[in-house]
Order: C-alpha cells, then structure tokens, then sequence
C-alpha cells in the first residue's frame, strides 16, 4: 500500500513539472542498454568524490578525496572495530545520510568491509517512525549526532526497545554532550564511542577505544597510520595540557580543494599536514579532547570562552532540550557570550538558566542573555548550525 501511495504522489506530481533540459529516466535507461561499458584504467590517486564541506564555518569547499584516501580510512576504521564488530555479524543503524562524509566512510565503507549490514532510516526527523522500525530489528550498531540522540532519548517508545543486541554507539558530527551521553549509558548499557574527523580527512581521524566503560568526553586516539599534534598561531609544536589547533596527516587526507589552489594552501603544509581549524588539546595519555571550532571562539574582554563548555552546562538543566551559543558584538566587551534554548518547561526564566550557569562557569563565560526559542537550525545530518544564528544576529 505504501508503494502505490508513493507511485501515485510521484506520478501526480511530474504531471506538474517541468523541467526543459531533463531527461526521462527510462530514456535514460533505453540509451544506456544501446551503449557498451567502456573500462576505465583507474589508479589508487585518481578522484573517487568531490566531497563537499558542510559549510557551517563559511563557504562549502569540494574536498578531492581519492580511492586511496577513502580506502585507506576504511581500512583504518575496519581495523579500529575489529575487537568489538566480528567480520560477517551485525547490523548497523545508518539514519545519517550516505552522501556524507561521516556515514559515507563509518557506515557505508566500512560497513561492508566488515560485513555489517546497513539498515537505512530514510527519514530519521520522523522519531515515531524511526523508533518503529527500531523496534523490528535486532540491531549491533548505530552511529549518530547528539541532536538525534536527544530525540530519541525524548521519545517514550525508544525508552521501551530491547537493547540487548546493541554493542558499540558511534557520536560523531559535533560535540556529544555529558548530559545526553550519560542518559544514552544509563539507557541502553552502551557508552557513547566519541570520534572525530572532517571532510578534508576522509571521514575519521581519531576515536576512542570500543571497550571503554563510559563516555570519556575526548575524541580518543589517532587511527593507525594517523599522526595528530597541537600547533600555536605560529606552527609550533605545543605540549600536552596546551590548547591549539589540532594538526593531522595520514594516508586519508584529501589531495586539496577543487579549483581552490588558495584555500589548499592555508589548509593543507607542503610537509603533508591539515590544519584543521579545530582548537583541541592533547593529554598526558595521548588523547585528544577538542575544545571547539577555531571560528566560533567568543572573546569577552581579551579572555577566550569557547561555545562547546558553555553549551554543556546549559544541556545539563533538565528542562533543556537543545541549545547553542554565539558570540555578539558588545560596546563593553568586545564580544559577549549569547545563549538560543530550546526548552521543554515553559516555566524555566531566563534569571533561572543564569543562575545554572553561575553555579558552574567563571563570571565571563556566563551568556549575557538568553532567547528562548521553538527549535534550532541545523545541517542535513542535525549538525546546529552556530553561523546562522550569528547571521540572524547581525540582521
């Protein structure tokens, strides 16, 4: 029934579109039965994708990602799960979308490496169906972003699922908060596997071990065949405990921008390393933990507040459902530290929110002020999208 549905909204709606230059797909498909397959020599340096940045820092860039690259990281992601995901078992969760980096390389490729199969939630913004079809499946794996776990978390149906098949959760994206990370454990048994990595990388550079206990807040170890460092403004290497910009170089990184020789060149050193424009900070163990984007530091009076911390002392009142925090242009100060909530108590006040965050945050790190809000913008894979609320403050 479903199938006849769709088949008749699509019917009904081509009927009412035109488009001057398509083609028929079933044109398409008679031509194509006419044509022969002509092979194509491929080397491991040729271009597999132009995948494209997410844009949420500034303008999208085609990162040139190669067989190689993308083999490489698969490889590295397959080895990664190998103690946790036995090769031929499993069923991974894949409600973020394939042409994504993230789910591209983690669920898509090495998926299949590893012989986990990929069941496809086409519309996971539809948490009821989502959890449904949750409920059919004895699934292993599930890879996510915190916007998606707090939805679930939400949802009393996702409450009520057998966990007992899942083994390992992936959060990836941005940054998983405490608050959601510890609901997730205390849920389903499972902590929450943080990982990090970017476009430019293939996919993934860092994660943490598959047998830790609980969540850790860091972004883990480097992947094997992947070097990481903390540079100064000036490209010095700086000891652990200092935050900087993290650095990585490895066999999954991107040959450059598409026809941007200018951008590949502030990114990408002749020596082999990509500046991330990530802030992080290396431990005495040799883990990562990121503070926060490069571009999103907020400056309150010559002092450094970074979006991320303040954000998880926010997620952390119960009445909080989502939140995001933007620097805003002050007289006094420079910048000063501005809050959007989404709130699930339409009694929480803005002086009860301040008052949470003085508890918990040195003065000038506490928003100046804060706009309660019905919902936050957000990227394809849920990804809040800070630029825009800065742009909408700026409006």
């Amino acid at each position: 029934l479903k199938r006849m549905v769709y088949d008749y909204v699509a019917a009904r709606g081509r009927s009412r579109l035109t488009l001057p230059q398509a083609t028929d797909m079933r044109e398409v498909l008679r031509e194509g039965r006419r044509m022969m397959v002509r092979p194509v020599a491929l080397t491991p340096d040729h271009l597999a994708f132009l995948q494209y940045t997410g844009g949420t820092t500034g303008i999208s860039k085609g990162a040139m990602l190669t067989h190689r690259s993308m083999l490489a990281n698969a490889l590295q992601n397959s080895v990664w799960m190998q103690r946790q995901v036995r090769p031929g078992e499993g069923i991974t969760i894949t409600a973020l979308p394939l042409y994504h980096v993230f789910a591209l390389s983690l669920n898509c490729l090495s998926a299949l490496l590893t012989g986990s199969m990929n069941y496809l939630i086409t519309d996971p913004r539809d948490i009821g169906r989502f959890v449904r079809e949750l409920a059919r499946v004895p699934f292993t794996n599930f890879a996510g972003v915190n916007t998606l776990f707090n939805a679930l978390l939400a949802h009393p149906g996702f409450r009520a699922l057998d966990f007992t098949h899942l083994r390992t959760t992936a959060g990836g994206g941005a940054a998983v908060h405490d608050s959601v990370a510890e609901r997730w454990h205390a849920l389903t048994g499972t902590p929450i596997i943080e990982g990090y990595g970017l476009t430019e990388a293939s996919g993934v550079l860092t994660a943490n071990l598959l047998d830790i206990a609980r969540f850790t807040g860091t972004i883990g170890l480097p992947l094997p065949s992947t070097e990481c460092e903390i540079r100064d403004d000036d490209g010095r290497v700086l000891p652990p405990g200092s935050p900087g910009e993290l650095w990585a170089r490895g066999p999954q990184l991107m040959r450059g921008y598409w026809q941007r020789a200018a951008d590949t060149a502030a990114t990408l050193t002749p020596d082999g390393w990509l500046k991330t424009g990530d802030i992080a900070v290396m431990r005495e163990d040799g883990e990562f933990e990121i503070v926060d984007r490069k571009k999103d530091l907020i400056l309150v009076s010559g002092f450094n507040v970074y979006p991320t911390e303040v954000e998880n002392v926010l997620a952390s009142h119960p009445a909080v459902v989502e939140c995001a925090v933007v620097g805003v242009p002050d007289v006094r100060s420079g910048e000063a530290v501005k809050a959007y909530v989404v709130v699930n108590d339409a009694s929480l006040t803005e002086a009860d929110l301040l008052a949470h965050c003085r508890a918990q945050l040195t003065g000038y790190k506490v928003p100046r002020s804060v706009t309660f809000t019905t919902g936050l913008p957000k990227s394809n894979i849920g990804k809040i999208l800070r630029r825009e609320l800065r742009a909408m403050e700026g409006a």
